[in-house]
């Protein structure tokens, strides 16, 4: 036998270490996380992304080392300008209540036909796909500055502009207006004792957090502006997930401060890609080998795996948490077993997660969700396109009770990865696919994107996040899902995993939750203190 180095064999799971390229003034903000989970987060570190990935793709596919990523020619109903017009003439003519004098009409990416259904559903409900971040500034706020550059935002971005509405054989499709005023609301509560004016943020943040959009009507943006003190000001700004995506959010919002230090002007900002050219890419794509790919992924599968098979309705209330509390070692013992094994990370966590699921529900063959970023490598410049990119898929964990924990985590991102060119169908389209014909899963599990700061010059830092005397100081954000129970996993200070569960509280309780997170705490143990033994058989 020749002797030599073992040749390394391709890492499982997708791309370990891809950095999708940072946002604009990266620098700027100490921590926008571009995320897609429930729950809320403060930032208050800052710059450059660290990307948690979830099994096979979570921040965008690379493309093939060598391989030229070429522009994908957007189809004619959406990309040329004179027969998009006759098209959107057609479509006028069969949508409800449509706007005259549209910039544009699109049809819909995957995740929102589905978020569509669910936000309409029920107008009376809570739309928990509601996004609110609150920005804590600092520093002389010109208030119509911030406005015009607002305004700058949404001509830059036409898609911000947009709304969604039902044509009349059902079909939804996105308008765009060629303008819309953007709602704005300012609040001075600088004069009030330091009490009231908190309980008074406090009510004036809940309430904006649970007005709901009106999804027929642009936009589904808004902005509140709230005077604290002569300097120190909370920036609310709120949009329906329809519109954006995490990795989105956070480039509008650098993008929002770099206009305001502008006046508005964007000739110092990059040339913006629109995000008409990623639907475009989206319809032009194989069907066929689509479903080929999903229907062979879930052959076989004899039921959907649910955990509340009684719940009915939307949320009426914010879900509720409970934190997986694992040792310092058992997290950075976690990433040292993923590393061994050739896995990332995510697919380790969602293949046990899968391993409390058969716990919970009494099945072997396992579906959860988990969110993928649905930026696709081959579309240049995706990685910079604001929109919603992200998309909901299932997850298939079938459990073989003779392999060893690390043969199951290989074969889930071998799995996965084959599965990696078909990111972008909608989940609806795939449940079609399954001998179910309906959903097929309850439960989520999500991996989050954060900014941190890689840079080391801290003055160039510092300076990078003052916009014309503005100085944004933290970013907080609040949103949730419609599933019973969602595991949210990001990475830690100490390089491991922090694991939270977001759970509804119509579908679980406090005690029920604790004993989730104790089960997956566990299997956390399990896996780092022998990866290679056998399964359990219950």
């Amino acid at each position: 036998m020749a002797s030599g180095p073992r040749a390394r064999r391709p890492h499982r799971g997708g791309p370990r270490h891809h950095r999708p390229a940072p946002p604009l003034g990266h620098r700027a903000l100490r921590q926008l996380a571009p995320r897609e989970p429930p729950g809320e987060r403060r930032g208050d570190r800052g710059p450059g992304p660290l990307v948690a990935h979830r099994p096979g793709d979570p921040g965008g596919r690379r493309a093939h080392p060598g391989r030229r990523a070429h522009p994908v020619r957007p189809r004619p109903a959406v990309a040329e300008p004179g027969r998009n017009r006759r098209v959107r003439r057609r479509v006028e003519d069969h949508v409800t209540g449509a706007p005259q004098g549209l910039q544009d009409i699109l049809p819909l990416s995957p995740l929102q036909q589905g978020l569509y259904f669910l936000s309409s559903y029920d107008d009376s409900a809570l739309d928990v796909y509601n996004v609110q971040l609150g920005l804590d500034l600092t520093g002389p706020l010109d208030a119509d500055r911030l406005r015009r550059a607002a305004g700058a935002l949404l001509t830059r971005h036409p898609n911000l502009k947009a709304a969604f509405r039902t044509r009349r054989n059902g079909d939804p499709v996105t308008v765009v207006p060629h303008t819309v005023d953007i709602p704005w609301q300012d609040a001075d509560l600088s004069g009030l004792e330091a009490d009231e004016r908190d309980r008074r943020v406090g009510r004036l943040t809940d309430a904006d957090r649970h007005t709901r959009f009106d999804l027929a009507r642009p936009p589904l943006i808004r902005f509140t502006a709230i005077r604290l003190a002569p300097e120190r000001h909370r920036l609310l700004f709120t949009h329906h997930h329809l519109l954006l995506d995490g990795w989105s959010t956070a480039r509008v919002v650098q993008e929002l401060f770099a206009l305001y230090a502008a006046d508005g002007a964007t000739g110092d900002l990059p040339e913006v890609r629109p995000y008409r050219d990623y639907l475009a890419w989206a319809a032009a794509q194989d069907t066929e080998a689509d479903e080929r790919a999903w229907r062979e992924a879930l052959a076989g599968l004899d039921g959907p795996t649910v955990i509340a098979p009684a719940l009915d309705g939307q949320p009426q209330a914010e879900p509720a948490s409970q934190d997986v509390e694992l040792a310092p070692e058992s997290g950075t013992a976690l990433v040292a077993a993923a590393r061994k094994l050739d896995v990332t990370v995510p697919v380790v966590v969602q293949t046990l997660w899968s391993l409390v699921l058969a716990d919970m529900t009494g099945r072997q063959d396992i579906v959860s969700g988990t969110t993928v970023s649905g930026r696709p490598a081959e579309l240049a410049g995706a990685e910079s396109m604001v929109g919603l990119f992200i998309n909901t898929l299932p997850v298939r964990v079938g459990i073989r009770h003779h392999e060893t924990l690390a043969e199951l985590v290989r074969r889930t991102a071998d799995e996965q990865a084959a599965l990696l060119a078909h990111h972008h169908v909608a989940l609806a389209r795939i449940q079609k696919l399954t001998d179910t014909g309906g959903p097929l899963f309850d439960t989520l599990c999500v991996f989050e994107n954060y900014l941190v700061d890689t840079g080391t010059d801290e003055q160039a830092a510092a300076e990078a996040k003052e916009f014309a005397g503005l100085r944004v100081e933290a970013v907080t954000g609040r949103d949730a899902t419609h599933y019973p129970l969602t595991l949210v996993a990001a990475p830690g200070p100490d390089g491991g995993p922090v694991l939270r569960l977001r759970y509804r509280t119509d579908a679980l309780g406090a005690a029920d939750a604790a004993r989730v997170a104790a089960r997956l705490r566990r299997a956390v143990e399990e896996f780092t203190a022998d990866p290679h033994r056998p399964l359990p058989r219950t």
